[in-house]
């Protein structure tokens, strides 16, 4: 099966409920009075012509998906990496339609090449209080992408699949907060860590289409904020 169909077919799986979570794919609490809905796109595609810098063995080879850095300035989650997506306004027909919208605000991406492949299921963020629904894409017609305000976007980038993949790059994020220690998956690529919320979607996700490659979870990343 190519990249697009086991994605395509993941989708599939998740609507009919035949699939099973992995460890990390588990809803995390939020405030049920006060909650609020979100969306992020998971935007994946052909790689482009920046070629992946693992040259291990890992499939599949030539795909990439966008992620962007946020402003170091910000508030909330300063510095850390994210897919592109927000919170669902109420003119917002669907969370599709908010997190294609978001994209478009955050990256400049031409919203017409991308095909909507599906949901798949929410997940609490829990320091924002948000209801997150992650939208899987395929970008069929790529279009460039950038930062549009750089008050909210330190840079917009396409990032290999198969370097995210690779053991080399992978470690447990690890981050001191009020006397508590919290661990996520991380990858160390494009000069950046994924770690959090991104960082638990993306390792859920290889784990569920049976991407993964086994890697060290003892190796160790401090987060520096």
């Amino acid at each position: 099966m190519t990249a697009l169909e086991e994605l395509s077919a993941l989708v599939t799986r998740f609507e009919a409920g035949e699939q099973q979570h992995s460890a990390l794919w588990e809803k995390l609490p939020v405030i049920p009075e006060t909650n609020r809905p979100a969306a992020v796109l998971m935007l994946f595609g052909v790689l482009d012509d920046v070629p992946a810098e693992s040259e291990r063995p890992i499939a599949p080879a030539d795909l990439d998906v966008l992620l962007l850095e946020r402003a170091h300035t910000l508030d909330d989650h300063p510095g850390q990496v994210a897919f592109p997506g927000g919170m669902v306004d109420p003119e917002d027909e669907s969370v599709v339609a908010a997190a294609l919208r978001e994209a478009v605000e955050e990256t400049g991406l031409d919203a017409s090449g991308v095909r909507v492949l599906g949901v798949i299921p929410e997940l609490g963020l829990i320091r924002s209080n948000f209801r997150v629904t992650p939208v899987l894409g395929w970008w069929d017609k790529p279009s460039p992408v950038r930062v549009v305000d750089f008050a909210e976007s330190a840079q917009v980038f396409r990032v290999p699949v198969r370097d995210l993949l690779d053991p080399a790059n992978r470690v447990t994020a690890t981050i001191t907060r009020f006397g508590r220690t919290y661990t996520s998956p991380g990858f160390t690529v494009n000069g950046v860590l994924v770690w959090g919320f991104t960082g638990m979607i993306l390792s859920g996700l290889f784990d569920e289409l049976g991407w993964t490659v086994p890697w060290d979870t003892e190796k160790l990343r401090d987060v520096d904020l």
